[in-house]
């Protein structure tokens, strides 16, 4: 470990083979117990903190200029558009988005969807009149077994099919818009922006981890803590003209 931080190993490099070393003692210690100090001694070696990433989110003019980006004129083109506002109305994940059917949706006068999240978690997520609206044209005529969201050939759109679309139209909207330039947008960066503008639309945080199917609050408080960091922002930018 030493090597390694001579060498300028990052810390991610050294912490992966820090915790197979954990588990190959771990393996030695539950096989033979003479070997137990040692290997106790060896799981003392902490692991090296590393800084969280910084979380990446659109601001709502970058959100509604991808969503005015697709030729909504063109099948294709409808199809995308409905895909990216279902996507920013439910912060779903690219493979709940791709597994959605039509038998999932409830259109009527309270439109909800019914998404499996992972580990098969199921929640019901509201859909706002536009996102409904938008996907009973786009279902029209088709069976209620049918997934939402078919590729050019009409079979289920997968995971990397949506990943695909969404770096595409991101490419495509940062032409118009110039911050999204230095953004790597992707399905979870719509997610993570559904999240904070929630907040501050004045959603409350335990509504929102029910929304995007997260099983720790804690999870959800990462929005809290940014939205207050841009608050404290603000605060001080105004600061500067007192």
């Amino acid at each position: 470990l030493h090597l390694e931080q001579q060498r300028g190993c990052s810390v991610a490099t050294r912490n992966q083979r820090l915790a197979a070393i954990h588990a190959f003692v771990r393996f030695v210690g539950e096989r033979s117990p003479e070997h137990l100090p040692w290997c106790t001694q060896i799981r003392t070696i902490p692991f090296k903190k590393t800084s969280s990433p910084t979380m990446s989110y659109m601001d709502k003019t970058e959100m509604d200029t991808m969503l005015d980006t697709p030729n909504t004129a063109t099948k294709q083109g409808f199809r995308d558009y409905a895909l990216l506002l279902f996507l920013y109305n439910t912060g779903a994940r690219a493979d709940e988005a791709a597994r959605v059917t039509i038998a999932n949706l409830e259109l009527g006068r309270s439109p909800a969807v019914t998404i499996a999240g992972k580990r098969g978690k199921i929640r019901l997520c509201p859909l706002w009149t536009l996102t409904a609206n938008t996907l009973s044209t786009l279902i029209a005529g088709r069976p209620s077994s049918q997934s939402v969201f078919l590729n050019c050939r009409g079979q289920r759109l997968t995971r990397f099919g949506v990943h695909a679309l969404v770096k595409r139209y991101a490419l495509k909207a940062s032409q118009t818009v110039s911050s999204l330039c230095s953004k790597q947008v992707s399905t979870h960066t719509i997610r993570h922006t559904t999240a904070v503008h929630l907040l501050r639309a004045g959603v409350d945080i335990n509504t929102i981890r029910a929304w995007l199917g997260h099983v720790s609050l804690d999870t959800t408080n990462i929005y809290a803590e940014v939205d207050l960091e841009m608050k404290a922002q603000a605060l001080a930018h105004c600061e500067i003209f007192t």
